[in-house]
């Protein structure tokens, strides 16, 4: 921040387009400074080596960010064969190299049997924390620690094109599915080493890599025309059903009391009379009125 310029309170969503090379958190604070945004958070980290759709919340919209961080994610991935590193991708140390044999039939029947739900071992090499701290620093000082599986389903895997050395994939995925893992266990099924070489996150939920604006174009940008990048509050909440509240039940909504008559079990976002989005509401068979989950504090 510059000097004798102050944080501020700004509300709203931007969809970043990553550039490889370095951390999210990077990408997070240099947007932020752009913004002089008082309160941001990142909606799913992307590692150094990855690109592409970094949706990022300012003020109020961290508290809806939680959705995001629970939707598929699409990539596009590149994996090289024939290399192993330490890391699973392409930040890594070698570890290993093996020829090459196997043919795009090959190719396909293994990623076939990738598709679906599976079990997949967090590496080593992520933020996951053991007992308070990174897995990747434990990783660092040739520490290994047992790690759960966790089920993950890849809804989609499919060849965009193969060189015989290197492929490139679409992949679809739930939340929690490391790619490069994934890329790991392509090798392992054709029997032969492989790792992550590249990757662009192309999609996160319903928000597409098209619609945002890498660094370097935000810090070009005026600030009126920046503050004109930012989506509503109430963008990451679209595919909730919307309720309207006059101004007895919004102010009771407002101060965490539940209101309304009987609504079907969901969650849903809330409005006042006007339009302006309270937070979001819930309400289950036992408890029919819509109860406060998330509001959004008074500007």
């Amino acid at each position: 921040m510059a000097a004798g310029k102050a944080w501020q309170r700004v509300d709203g969503v931007l969809l970043l387009d990553k550039p490889s090379g370095i951390t999210s958190n990077a990408a997070l604070q240099q947007a932020r400074r752009l913004f002089s945004a008082a309160k941001a958070g990142h909606t799913g980290t992307l590692d150094p080596l990855a690109s592409g759709l970094l949706p990022l919340c300012f003020g109020e919209a961290t508290k809806f960010a939680h959705d995001l961080l629970a939707a598929d994610k699409s990539y596009e991935a590149e994996v090289c064969f024939g290399i192993a590193t330490d890391t699973g991708d392409a930040d890594g140390a070698v570890v290993r190299r093996c020829p090459i044999a196997f043919d795009a039939a090959a190719l396909n029947d293994a990623l076939a049997r990738l598709r679906g739900p599976l079990e997949q071992i967090p590496p080593m090499h992520s933020a996951l924390k053991h007992q308070g701290r990174a897995l990747y620093t434990l990783a660092r000082q040739g520490i290994e620690v047992e790690r759960p599986a966790r089920q993950i389903t890849i809804h989609r895997l499919q060849l965009i094109d193969f060189s015989g050395e290197r492929c490139r994939l679409h992949v679809r995925c739930s939340k929690g599915t490391y790619v490069r893992s994934l890329a790991v266990e392509l090798g392992e099924a054709l029997a032969c080493a492989a790792h992550l070489s590249a990757l662009r996150r192309t999609a996160v939920g319903t928000l597409q890599v098209a619609d945002a604006l890498p660094l370097a174009a935000l810090a070009e940008l005026s600030a009126e025309e920046r503050t004109g990048r930012l989506l509503p509050l109430d963008h990451l909440l679209q595919g909730l059903p919307a309720v309207h509240l006059d101004e007895a039940a919004a102010l009771r909504f407002r101060h965490g009391n539940p209101v309304g008559d009987a609504q079907p079990p969901g969650r849903y976002r809330v409005y006042d009379a006007a339009g302006r989005l309270l937070g979001v509401g819930e309400s289950d068979a036992e408890r029919p009125q819509l109860r406060p989950r998330r509001v959004v504090g008074v500007a």
